[in-house]
């Protein structure tokens, strides 16, 4: 019961992060953890728990959808998903020793991307620029990693967008959406047909988020988005923190 009350609360702040920042991963899977479960085990079940408030957050941004510098949607959509099943495989063929070594790797990575904010294409713009092909070759690993961990991984492909697009980050926003439930939609199919996901905590959370996904689009209206992101961040880097500590 006392994880039951843990998990529902720990489900309603990420559906509040997600619908306000972003983040909510980096709640639901260290819990799942710290609940027992093993960690591939944890992350499938955390993916398939958000997946539902990510595919209401794409339907809201139907009307808004457009293509990224010039690549239209029904190019990146087969390439996102694409992506997606491969990392969804590869996370599930991927020995459970292994995975505990390189999730705080995952972590770190996802962590300082969250950090450096939703301006790091802009930076890295000043410095690099990209063409359409390899644009696509980086939209299949992102959404490769997105489908295996996928922590930041929204604001991992704004910042490849942001290579080759000199576009406002809200205007690529949508597509974001759409790409990245497309690549977790494609881990989830995997994760449930294996028999990855352990379906007591994964619906717990999932009602739990689908809630706070509701209440975060309030609280957004009062709290700045700058004040709750630099809170997942510190989050982020103390969950990361723990999980280097617990390495053998």
């Amino acid at each position: 019961m006392e994880h039951t009350i843990l998990l529902a609360l720990c489900g309603l702040l990420a559906g509040t992060m997600n619908a306000v920042a972003g983040g909510g991963s980096f709640v639901t899977f260290p819990f799942l953890v710290y609940a027992g479960l093993p960690a591939i085990t944890a992350n499938a079940t955390s993916t398939v728990a958000l997946f539902p408030g990510q595919m209401t957050s794409a339907w809201a941004y139907r009307d808004q959808l457009a293509g990224i510098a010039g690549v239209p949607v029904r190019v990146l959509l087969p390439v996102s998903l694409a992506g997606g099943l491969t990392g969804g495989i590869l996370l599930l063929i991927t020995p459970g020793a292994t995975f505990d070594a390189v999730i705080p790797w995952l972590l770190l990575l996802a962590t300082i991307v969250f950090a450096c904010g939703r301006n790091l294409g802009t930076t890295l713009r000043r410095f690099v620029h990209i063409g359409r092909t390899p644009m696509l070759v980086s939209q299949f690993l992102i959404a490769v990693y997105g489908g295996y961990f996928g922590g930041a991984v929204g604001l991992m492909m704004m910042a490849m967008w942001s290579l080759l697009d000199s576009a406002e980050l809200k205007d690529m926003a949508a597509a974001r959406v759409l790409m990245v439930s497309a690549a977790n939609g494609m881990a989830v199919i995997c994760f449930v047909a294996a028999g990855a996901v352990r379906w007591p905590e994964m619906l717990t959370m999932l009602f739990a988020a689908i809630a706070g996904g509701y209440g975060g689009a309030r609280v957004a209206r009062f709290v700045p988005a700058s004040v709750l992101r630099w809170a997942i961040v510190a989050l982020s880097a103390v969950v990361t923190a723990g999980f280097f500590l617990r390495q053998p």
